[in-house]
């Protein structure tokens, strides 16, 4: 995957630290945390960090999940059309090991809401033991 393609189809103008931040979330397949992209990028500085999944928020650039642990964690947005999140799945946190995974192929059903409603976003978390915790 080009990550400067994604950016500049983001809005998001290539410089080293974000394409370092996105390449970080594109590697690991699987959400992060803020401490744990610091752990992996030591030579670029946690407010640059904080910064750049600010902008990416604010460019749809990153999906925040919420996993229920306390942390938030951070995902590359694949989706290549800024008005339509095509890149929704639902998402595996493992109580024992504290991880939270990507179920690429397992989409988020349909919801219909009541009139007046509009919704921003849909989560759907899944919690229990990932296949490494459950092997111990």
């Amino acid at each position: 995957m080009d990550l400067t393609v994604l950016l500049s189809e983001h809005g998001v103008k290539v410089t080293s630290n974000r394409v370092l931040v996105a390449r970080a979330l594109s590697s690991c397949h699987r959400p992060l945390s803020l401490s744990e992209l610091e752990s992996l990028l030591l030579t670029v500085d946690k407010s640059s960090i904080s910064r750049v999944l600010t902008l990416f928020r604010a460019h749809h650039l990153v999906h925040v999940i919420d996993d229920g642990s306390g942390s938030v964690r951070y995902e590359l947005c694949l989706s290549h059309d800024h008005d339509n999140d095509d890149d929704v799945h639902a998402h595996f946190h493992c109580e024992l090991c504290g991880r939270t995974f990507c179920l690429d192929h397992v989409p988020i059903p349909f919801l219909s809401l009541p009139d007046g409603y509009v919704a921003h976003s849909v989560s759907y978390m899944v919690s229990g033991v990932c296949p490494d915790c459950k092997k111990r």
